[in-house]
């Protein structure tokens, strides 16, 4: 007796590529099987001509080599083929949107849109073969007892996949799922393959940190979001080389909540020095430093200037890129009517003439004593240290309605973050300090709480 979904046809599919991540992976062979649900209709399988070496390790693991594609057709050249063989059908593949999105990209690069409904049957397994401990093509089809012959060959690989997908339509409950999976509202056609659809779905759309782990549990990858979930899923959508290879190794995602953008730039940040996650390696560098400093030259006039911070032995103040460092020098030429000139903001031989800066009272040109001129910039330079000496609370929004979130920074050294509830008075330093949790300063939580200290309401203790 058929059912309802029997009046689909499938196409099921796989291919062997180069290995080069998404946009660079080249097509080296695809295999096709058409399957109305009962039996397979119809067959395409060819080599496919990639257009650039293919790598040795790929060799080993495929056994096509570039003598075997030589003469084989070009992707563009079967473009035609397969868009009419999978026409009208449902894409399915194990790990369906590796292949998927190899074949959208070649389909890409030659000005065509491929667009099919897919199903995966690593995610179809997971919900009707339920408790296997691998659900790798090659453990699945031994644990269910399917052949599976030319390993790593697409012909091979498809034709198990097809073993495969027949057994899953035909377990019962099949016809509900398949369905679900291919409603367009229902996501699972764009979770990672390990990733149980419930997980996702418990992911709030709060501020807070999240950990990527595999099917051992490891964590692979920390990151932040101010909304959880929508960045969770932008990790799915992305087809870079990186982001493909991560969500494959994706089975669990643990988050924590963190009320506010800068918890949680603060949390993800000591969770990566303190895990070292895989895919986090080639994350969080920090940028040149900036050293503001002072000097005095030859006619006696005191500069403000900022260089590297490289060599410099005690910097007033350290800024993470230029622009801040540019920005803070004008801020004080106008507070304290210091000269621009003076400052390094203008190269000049003559008098300052800076677009913003108007407040300078002569120094440029003679007309300001020395002495006075001085005496401004030690102003400037007391100011600013008097600030870093300052006991200050930056105030956030908490996980809840009912808290507060709060950064603690003493002397100009972030010391950690915490929450406290409302209904809690706050007088003195110490009282805040029994809710904060304890955090080493480095540059990277420096750079977090300097750029963003502007932006948030803060008071000082």
């Amino acid at each position: 007796m058929f059912i309802s979904f029997f009046s689909d046809l499938y196409t099921i599919i796989d291919i062997e590529t180069t290995g080069n991540g998404i946009k660079g992976n080249r097509i080296t062979e695809i295999a096709i099987f058409k399957f109305d649900g009962v039996q397979i209709v119809d067959e395409y399988t060819t080599l496919v001509d990639p257009l650039c070496p293919i790598p040795s390790f790929i060799t080993g693991l495929t056994g096509i080599d570039d003598q075997m594609v030589q003469g084989a057709p070009t992707f563009e050249a079967i473009a035609d083929t397969i868009q009419e063989f999978t026409k009208d059908t449902i894409f399915v593949a194990h790990a369906v949107n590796f292949d998927y999105g190899v074949i959208k990209e070649e389909f890409r690069q030659i000005g065509v849109d491929f667009v099919r409904k897919k199903l995966c049957t690593v995610r179809l397994s997971r919900k009707l073969i339920p408790g296997l401990q691998s659900y790798s093509l090659g453990k699945l089809c031994s644990a269910v007892q399917i052949p599976l012959k030319d390993r790593h060959r697409a012909r091979g690989d498809a034709h198990a996949t097809t073993l495969l997908f027949h057994k899953l339509v035909h377990t019962p409950g099949s016809d509900s799922i398949i369905q679900k999976f291919l409603n367009a509202r229902s996501q699972e056609a764009t979770l990672p393959p390990h990733l149980p659809k419930s997980i996702f779905d418990g992911i709030p759309q709060k501020p807070g940190i999240y950990y990527f782990k595999n099917q051992k549990g490891a964590i692979i990858y920390v990151g932040k979001a101010i909304n959880l979930k929508k960045r969770v899923l932008g990790h799915f959508y992305d087809k870079s080389t990186k982001e493909i290879r991560m969500c494959s190794e994706t089975a669990s995602i643990d988050f924590k909540l963190s009320g506010s953008e800068l918890v949680a730039l603060l949390m993800e940040s000591a969770e990566i020095k303190r895990l070292f996650p895989l895919y986090n390696s080639a994350q969080k560098r920090i940028g040149k430093q900036f050293a503001l400093f002072s000097y005095e030259d030859r006619k006696g006039i005191k500069h403000l200037a900022f260089n590297i911070n490289k060599g410099i032995p005690n910097p007033i103040k350290v800024f993470y890129n230029q622009t801040d460092c540019r920005a803070y020098l004008e801020l004080l030429c106008k507070t304290f009517a210091l000269c621009p000139k003076y400052c390094h903001l203008q190269q000049t031989n003559g008098a300052c003439s800076h677009h913003e800066i108007t407040t300078c009272e002569g120094i440029c040109t003679g007309e300001e004593a020395i002495e006075n001129y001085n005496q401004k910039v030690d102003t400037a330079i007391a100011s600013i240290k008097s600030s870093q000496k300052e006991i200050r609370i930056i105030k956030e929004k908490g996980r809840k309605p009912t808290e507060n979130g709060v950064v603690l920074i003493e002397e100009g050294i972030y010391k950690g973050y915490g929450f406290i509830d409302h209904e809690m008075e706050i007088s003195t330093l110490a009282d805040i300090e029994a809710f904060i949790i304890p955090q080493k300063n480095t540059l990277e939580t420096q750079r977090i709480v300097e750029s963003l200290l502007p932006k948030s309401e803060s008071f000082v203790i």
